[in-house]
């Protein structure tokens, strides 16, 4: 990316690998305390087996450091570069019993986080040539919402509302609380007079028809839900540049394009998070 990419905190990515690493290793290692030999170090490598985006090699570093700070980690490839089958990533250098230790942990976050830029780079690569921005959703692994968030960074995706607590989002089962349009533009207003200036309020529509009580209230975002591109240009019509216009539902590498040309701003998908297989990555060791 040419951008810098915005990083985690490290006492975030700490907490996160710490719960995972109790989660292995409750009680030690059982296979490698007892069958590697005392004061054995090893190089290895950890290499691609299949091409992507890198994210998460921060987090992979972290891991091996939190069992053995006696561990040397050199990134190879750049958060965020794309890499080839076969490429080395990062090589790893240390006391082999604490690398074997580490060694799931980091890869299963290092494969995760990769996956999901690499699902995003996808994406974006196929709206490069419209406005269209590539966003995620809430739809991530609890726990690991930060670090999925940021491996979307990597892959060139912006990230939506980061929680419940972070921006207004009306979605359907809001809406359907209103049984008039009327009903639903006062309650938007009253809204918006009690929000603070810098909080952005966005409202889901599932149909053109909501749209008009929706405008009246003046919010800032609206999401299109499951629109057809062929309906898209229509409601941008209507909205008229008024709000920024979101499209969401079933995007994916079939539909992105169409819904990107349609005129929208932003498409969101929660697949980029949710539905990604780990990208194949493994950790080749010799011992020395």
């Amino acid at each position: 990316m040419n951008a810098p990419i915005h990083p985690v905190p490290l006492r975030v990515i700490d907490r996160i690998i710490n719960f995972a690493l109790q989660e292995d290793n409750p009680r030690g290692d059982l296979t490698a305390d007892t069958i590697v030999p005392a004061g054995a170090v090893a190089t290895c490598r950890v290499r691609a087996r299949q091409p992507g985006i890198l994210a998460g090699g921060t987090v992979f570093a972290r891991a091996m450091h939190a069992v053995d700070p006696g561990i040397a980690t050199t990134q190879l490839v750049a958060e965020g570069e794309k890499f080839a089958a076969g490429d080395t990533l990062i090589e790893v250098s240390g006391p082999a019993a604490s690398i074997l230790t580490a060694e799931r942990v980091g890869l299963n976050l290092l494969q995760r986080l990769s996956a999901i830029a690499t699902a995003t780079g996808e994406l974006v690569a196929l709206v490069a040539h419209t406005k269209a921005r590539i966003a995620d959703t809430r739809k991530t692994t609890p726990g690991l919402r930060a670090l999925e968030r940021y491996a979307v960074r990597c892959g060139g995706g912006v990230n939506h509302r980061d929680n419940l607590s972070d921006a207004f989002m009306a979605k359907d089962n809001h809406l359907a609380l209103f049984d008039t349009p009327q009903a639903l533009t006062e309650a938007l207003r009253g809204v918006r007079a009690r929000l603070g200036h810098t909080t952005a309020m966005e409202v889901e529509v599932d149909s053109i028809d909501q749209l008009p009580a929706v405008l009246e209230a003046g919010v800032d975002v609206i999401m299109l839900d499951n629109f057809d591109p062929a309906d898209i240009p229509a409601a941008i019509e209507l909205i008229a540049g008024r709000a920024i216009v979101e499209a969401s539902g079933n995007i994916n590498v079939g539909t992105v394009a169409a819904v990107a040309e349609s005129g929208v701003d932003i498409i969101s998908s929660g697949a980029i998070t949710h539905s990604v297989a780990a990208i194949d990555l493994g950790l080749d060791m010799v011992v020395e």
